[in-house]
């Protein structure tokens, strides 16, 4: 399963411009004022010791990943972060191949909220 995802990670992210955006913790807040999505890839754990407010947790390291992150609308702008940008970094590539428009991620992740 995942080598079946690597090749289509690769495959969608070099046909196409990628629509991820790393960004400022400064621009972050600024886009929270818009209407977007914003997702916390982290572990429940984590998201349990604090998070930024509304941001719904969808756990990267979950089984469910894909089929969770693939009920979200598309064509709205997605707000993306961890705990330092690793897995955002990661997950910003998946919401990019499967189609979504506009993908934001926290440089730094929480760490630096």
């Amino acid at each position: 399963m995942k080598k079946i995802l690597i090749i289509f990670i690769f495959l969608s992210c070099s046909q196409k411009k990628s629509n991820i955006h790393i960004v400022e913790k400064e621009d972050f807040q600024i886009l929270l004022n818009k209407e977007v999505q914003l997702i916390d890839v982290r572990t429940p754990n984590e998201y349990g010791n604090g998070f930024i407010a509304n941001a719904e947790n969808i756990n990267f390291k979950s089984k469910d990943f894909l089929s969770q992150i693939s009920k979200l609308d598309k064509s709205k702008p997605v707000l993306l972060y961890c705990s330092a940008g690793g897995r955002s970094a990661k997950a910003s590539k998946i919401f990019d191949s499967l189609g979504f428009k506009e993908i934001y991620d926290l440089k730094g992740g929480y760490l630096s909220w």
